[in-house]
């Protein structure tokens, strides 16, 4: 099982801006060719699926995909694989926000 991770502002006393917003990460994705941006997350078992709903930042690396999820002004993410870890910082920085565990 992987880590989840949480980037979130908070922790940050005194910002205003606390919740990270779907309009401030559908404008920061929105020039990454490397995501997509889906309402529906489809996860796949060897015997069944399951569809979940919701804004999912989609990160496609070497032929998979790896969901940023926005939920309740935090973006989640698995730490499945080493390779996300600079991807989830740039993505922290960027939007001005710390990552914690959760």
């Amino acid at each position: 099982m992987s880590q989840r991770l949480r980037i979130t502002r908070s922790m940050q006393e005194g910002n205003a801006e606390q919740a990270i917003t779907l309009e401030e990460c559908t404008q920061y994705f929105a020039d990454k060719p490397d995501f997509s941006y889906s309402q529906v997350l489809t996860v796949k078992g060897p015997e069944s699926t399951m569809s979940i709903e919701g804004d999912f930042f989609m990160w496609s690396y070497e032929g998979m995909e790896f969901p940023f999820r926005l939920y309740m002004g935090d973006l989640y993410v698995a730490l499945s694989t080493e390779a996300i870890v600079p991807v989830m910082l740039e993505v922290a920085t960027a939007l001005r926000a710390d990552v914690v565990e959760g």
